[in-house]
């Protein structure tokens, strides 16, 4: 009786901290964010205009429910685009009322998995790459506008995941969903279309509420646990790259054999370690490349970021082979995934949504797409994030390593850069290194030590 009765004080202590989020963060989609027309914007390695000739400094309101008619045709085209783009990365963010976790009473990360989430995105964008390539966007988005201006609150949420399951069984058809089907049941659909709407289902299923989701809190907990985490814990940016290197070395789906994760360690990416990761012996002896998500942790600074490497962040975000930054601000951490000027453009985790249900077929969209991009200046930026970078090939590979070391030695003020490419495996310097596969454990005797220091620098999230 006494366990249960803990049990159900976590559970009201959970929905406690969900209506407190949802109260302090509910603003975030309704607030506007302002961009400059005369100043490029970048986007994961994309650039948009939106100046016009004749045309002087006009602040272009891009928020959600915004109306764009009343926008110069020719200004409206970029704009759009930019939306596009931007609302079909994947968004995830806090969820309540999911399955219960492990080894705890919580339903929910409201208050605690920011981080995890902004991981799950920077890992999310890397499959999308993978499957989808760059250039691909949701051809339904621009209609989550389509809401009268509501905004995603948990209960809107509730409101489509019940229209959702009434339609199922044909009691009635979800207003909010009808463009989507309208959409899935155009008969003009090649198949290169039907391809990428079941890799955009897919990819969002890996990343699922639920203890079979493979990139799924409910998993990338326990593996976190090898690291001395368990749920309800912060984590940091450092601390995520290792798990989401183990959730995808473990992660059987066949498609997903592919891809691996590369975590450099002590801001030294090893390119050998990095091509042996690549190459893998098949069963038949053949050699199958995989592509591969270099993670690197990295510090802009002691306790505040140091304004000297906003431009080695421009660079990382302006390359056609990022997959964006895991960083915020202190106490909250963001997916930065652009730029213009000295301002970063991110998706905040800090929403929470109702849990939906991805093993249903056609499960809604919606929730995981971010309507409203918002921006913040550099210089509240946390000094501790990890930055991610995607490769398909080993050419790849070898290609980005030249750019990207051109591109660090040209930001960089220092004497030193915030990281290196170097020649060779770990093991050929003097510093203790990992194996890269571990059998038993998540980290290495070497990678518990850095991590250890890690830890007293990373976000401490309320």
């Amino acid at each position: 009786m006494e366990a249960t009765g803990t049990d159900e004080v976590e559970k009201i202590k959970s929905k406690f901290m969900s209506a407190w989020h949802n109260m302090k963060y509910s603003w975030v989609l309704k607030t506007k964010t302002y961009f400059s027309r005369n100043s490029p914007v970048f986007l994961l390695g994309k650039c948009y205009h939106f100046k016009t000739d004749g045309m002087y400094t006009v602040l272009i309101s891009i928020q959600y429910g915004s109306n764009f008619d009343k926008i110069n045709t020719e200004i409206s085209g970029n704009v759009e685009e930019f939306r596009k783009d931007f609302i079909s990365r994947i968004w995830l963010t806090y969820r309540e009322e999911f399955p219960q976790i492990k080894g705890s009473a919580l339903t929910t990360d409201c208050g605690w998995g920011c981080t995890l989430r902004t991981g799950q995105m920077l890992l999310a964008q890397g499959l999308m790459l993978h499957f989808l390539g760059r250039a691909w966007v949701w051809p339904d988005a621009l209609d989550i506008d389509n809401s009268d201006s509501e905004s995603w609150t948990a209960h809107t949420v509730k409101k489509l995941t019940a229209s959702f399951e009434a339609s199922l069984t044909a009691e009635r058809e979800p207003k909010i969903l009808s463009n989507h089907h309208q959409g899935t049941l155009k008969r003009n659909c090649d198949d290169s279309e039907m391809r990428n709407e079941v890799y955009h289902r897919k990819i969002i299923s890996w990343f699922g509420d639920s203890p079979l989701a493979a990139f799924g809190l409910h998993q990338l907990i326990e593996y976190g646990k090898k690291s001395g985490k368990i749920a309800g814990d912060w984590y940091g940016p450092a601390v995520v790259a290792h798990i989401l290197r183990k959730a995808v070395e473990e992660a059987r789906d066949p498609e997903l054999q592919g891809v691996t994760v590369y975590v450099a360690q002590d801001c030294t990416v090893y390119s050998s370690d990095v091509i042996d990761r690549q190459c893998s012996f098949m069963d038949s002896g053949k050699t199958d490349t995989k592509a591969v998500i270099i993670l690197v942790p990295v510090r802009l600074g002691g306790e505040r970021t140091n304004m000297d490497y906003l431009e080695f962040v421009k660079g990382i975000l302006s390359l056609e082979y990022c997959v964006g930054i895991i960083g915020g601000k202190p106490k909250q951490s963001y997916y930065f995934a652009g730029f213009q000027d000295d301002s970063l453009i991110y998706m905040d985790p800090h929403y929470c949504q109702s849990f939906v249900d991805v093993s249903i077929k056609d499960f809604p969209l919606e929730s995981f797409h971010c309507p409203s991009p918002k921006k913040m200046s550099f210089k509240k930026m946390d000094p501790s994030c990890t930055v991610g970078f995607y490769c398909r090939t080993v050419q790849d590979f070898e290609k980005a390593s030249e750019e990207i070391t051109k591109m660090l030695k040209s930001s960089s003020k220092e004497k030193y850069p915030l990281f290196t490419f170097v020649k060779g495996h770990s093991r050929d310097y003097d510093f203790a290194s990992s194996p890269l596969h571990e059998e038993n454990d998540l980290f290495s005797e070497d990678e518990k030590k850095r991590l250890k220091r890690f830890s007293t620098e990373e976000f401490v999230l309320l």
